[in-house]
């Protein structure tokens, strides 16, 4: 009931969190004083007589924005600055002035901003390491489908729409290995039902008994559409704390159709864009992806597992980052369009670079860049 005796102007106009509290608190004393409460719902009072304490309302009559700013100070707000960067908790050992501690509060408002929006990130990054996986190692169906995308529509669109690229590059992977069929015909329904227009284009198509790698590249071609939207959703989100380039999927698509230049000038791009970076998103080598890159990585990936069969569980194991797909899409292009010996010692200083700031347990990173490295210098 007490928030309807101001008016909203009172709660919204000049916010001032420690004066709105200190005059609930001197309401709350004067309903003490008179062991008045009112109900919101019933006619009835909630303090009875002997719940009166002259004491306690006293004292919180007694309370004024300086002694609650300062308890909020001591209690809270310094208790905060101790999570933040030293550059941050430092400024509370002088805020003698409001000024001084208006601005010490202001960073760790700033702060926490920047490191909220991070923290967001990390979590869609961490649900992008799951989900391939997850539609890689269980056969997927049309029911597992429709359950998975409504699940991850509930906690985020952007899912929605990686999900259905991985999934369609496991329908690819399938049709690949064993044809197309009614099953996977049902799958490609669901994924694509919310474009009829694709869906009937690649229902056409199948009408028409292309060959199954026509029907492969088709299937490809819309479950890379759909990873650089996911790509474009994400840097629109979260490309203030992350760096984070929206092409290293287009420039794929363009290695496995063979236009080896526009991938040579995408990788370029991203390369220069990535390589000093503090964090960048990794690509999974799962078979729906690895299905799209040389027999070399292939190998590679395949040769660690044998090393370590259980790294199949571990995500380090499988992914690499977004600039080693762009040095290995780099490095190749510049082989099968046999680049000058001076633009690979370029990209071989690129790849010292990555090397160094990589960390140990980046496996399959080390050793693609590693590989990458070895087939350059055995050209030059």
């Amino acid at each position: 009931m007490g928030c309807e005796l101001k008016p909203r102007s009172w709660w919204t106009g000049n916010l001032n969190l420690v004066r709105i509290c200190v005059e609930l608190l001197h309401t709350l004393s004067v309903w003490l004083t008179d062991t008045r409460c009112p109900h919101y719902f019933i006619n009835c009072n909630l303090l009875d007589t002997c719940l009166s304490d002259g004491a306690v309302a006293s004292i919180l009559m007694s309370i004024d924005e300086m002694y609650l700013s300062t308890w909020l100070l001591n209690n809270y707000i310094r208790q905060c600055a101790q999570l933040c960067p030293f550059y941050i908790s430092r400024l509370f050992d002088d805020v003698s002035t409001s000024v001084k501690l208006q601005n010490a509060v202001s960073e760790i408002a700033h702060w926490r901003l920047n490191t909220s929006l991070f923290d967001s990130w990390q979590a869609v990054e961490f649900a992008e390491i799951l989900i391939p996986p997850e539609v890689s190692w269980h056969s997927l169906t049309a029911y597992s489908c429709v359950h998975w995308m409504n699940e991850l529509t509930k906690i985020d669109a952007r899912f929605f729409v990686y999900f259905s690229a991985v999934a369609l590059l496991h329908v690819a992977r399938k049709v690949s290995r064993n044809g197309f069929s009614d099953e996977l015909i049902d799958i490609l329904s669901k994924i694509l039902e919310h474009n009829i227009s694709q869906f009937c284009n690649v229902l056409s198509q199948c009408k028409t008994e292309l060959n199954t790698s026509e029907l492969v590249e088709l299937v490809q071609k819309s479950a890379f559409e759909h990873l650089t939207t996911y790509r474009q959703l994400v840097a629109r989100d979260f490309g203030s704390v992350v760096t984070i380039v929206t092409t290293d999927f287009e420039a794929l698509y363009a290695y496995k159709r063979g236009d080896y230049q526009q991938c040579l000038q995408l990788s370029t791009q991203n390369v220069h864009t990535l390589l000093y970076a503090a964090y960048v998103p990794s690509v999974p080598t799962l078979p729906e992806f690895i299905q799209l890159l040389d027999d070399d990585i292939v190998s590679l990936t395949a040769l660690t597992l044998i090393v370590d069969p259980q790294s199949r569980e571990k995500p380090v194991c499988y992914l690499i980052t977004q600039v080693t797909l762009s040095l290995y899409l780099m490095t190749q292009c510049q082989l099968k369009l046999h680049h000058s010996v001076t633009s690979l010692a370029h990209t071989l200083l690129y790849i010292k670079v990555a090397q160094r700031r990589l960390p140990r347990e980046r496996t399959l990173d080390l050793l693609t860049l590693k590989l990458i490295e070895r087939k350059a210098i055995w050209t030059i």
